[in-house]
């Protein structure tokens, strides 16, 4: 059985990586093949097998496959044989509209998705309520299974400790220093125009920077749709982890938590630390933008705040009450956590990777059109 995975268009990260591991570590005797960009070969071990995403190999790995395990749209000219599976695992609880539920789509950019999309057989959701919003965005009206997200199992596992020493070191983050990884999503005004920088910073930025106590660094991550990167000024305590090969290691390394409208925050919700949410645009971005599935403000785990003074000033609070403990973080947890238990992988694999002895793969066996749809609807 072939298997070809794809994660971000060519990246070796996220669930896919997470449920590949999973099988190597059990020993099937699969055909496994990576689709990789060319600029993040070296992320991937050496002896994994890699075709580039976009070339003549790449598209013939697509239709020899038996199965394409992915977690964003391949938007790439390729026909899914008769008998071929899909299973989309998608990437993110979903905050900002998406896809058909944004009220001005760009020209052109629904139509390669949509595409992709038809060839889906089943997609993964991190939670109930994500489920109906997944559905919306996509025009998906196939099997959707609520698993929770392989990629966050890391963040649950007994030797997570272990794994945060090691992370940390690499990254060069002392005992003792409050790593802070701030995680601003993109802007579809930026990104989308042409002649402008695809990324812009808060207006006080640099004094969010400055503020920032001797014994604190802050970890920045940009959104992969963003290529502009920053230039850190000498001495700063800056650290750019953007093209970091894959995100639950900093959200273990992290202490806290800064981010705006990313689904980051609802993945860092699983480690109970804390999260400031920095919505210096809110207005814009949800009422012109991209528009929001829920209100943010009632939902999120902590207040929304404007200004860098009222990051700094949360900063310095973060520690006095755990997360964790708080009412509006509990109530977060249990509506876009409930399922992060560090079993996900598990489940994804017992479901779709059943070993040979327990008899036909779900995956290469149609499910008959009765039992299509959300899982949950026929219980």
């Amino acid at each position: 059985m072939k298997i070809v995975w794809n994660s971000f268009s060519g990246r070796y990260s996220d669930s896919p990586r997470a449920l590949y591991e999973a099988l190597l570590g059990r020993g099937d005797e699969f055909s496994h093949v990576w689709l990789v960009r060319p600029d993040r070969l070296g992320d991937f071990p050496s002896d994994v097998a890699t075709v580039v995403y976009g070339s003549p190999e790449g598209r013939a790995a697509l239709e020899s496959a038996d199965i394409v395990v992915a977690n964003n749209g391949i938007s790439l000219d390729w026909d899914k044989q008769p008998g071929a599976t899909y299973l989309q695992t998608w990437h993110g609880t979903p905050l900002k509209r998406m896809h058909q539920d944004v009220s001005c789509p760009p020209a052109g950019r629904l139509a390669a998705l949509d595409a992709d999309v038809a060839r889906w057989d089943h997609l993964l959701s991190p939670n109930a309520a994500s489920t109906p919003r997944l559905r919306s965005a996509f025009g998906y009206r196939g099997p959707v299974h609520e698993t929770g997200y392989p990629r966050n199992d890391v963040l649950s596992f007994p030797e997570r400790d272990r794994l945060r020493a090691e992370v940390r070191a690499r990254l060069g983050i002392a005992d003792g220093v409050t790593a802070v990884l701030y995680t601003p999503t993109w802007r579809d005004d930026l990104v989308l125009a042409v002649g402008r920088p695809d990324h812009a910073f808060p207006p006080d930025f640099d004094e969010l920077v400055r503020g920032l106590p001797a014994d604190h660094v802050l970890l920045l991550r940009l959104h992969t749709m963003v290529s502009d990167r920053p230039a850190v000024a000498e001495g700063a305590p800056v650290l750019d982890v953007s093209d970091h090969p894959d995100v639950r290691y900093l959200y273990l390394a992290a202490d806290v938590l800064v981010t705006d409208y990313s689904s980051t925050m609802f993945d860092f919700a699983v480690t109970g630390r804390p999260i400031i949410h920095f919505t210096y645009d809110i207005e814009h971005y949800r009422d012109e933008l991209r528009g929001f599935y829920f209100d943010l403000a009632e939902a999120a785990p902590g207040p929304l705040l404007t200004t860098s003074a009222e990051v700094l000033a949360a900063l310095a609070d973060a520690d006095r009450e755990p997360a964790e403990r708080t009412a509006r973080y509990a109530r977060f947890r249990q509506t876009f956590c409930s399922l992060e238990d560090g079993r996900a992988t598990d489940r994804v694999i017992a479901r779709f990777f059943p070993p040979a002895a327990a008899g036909p793969n779900p995956l290469t066996t149609p499910a008959p059109q009765t039992e299509r749809g959300d899982e949950h609807a026929h219980r």
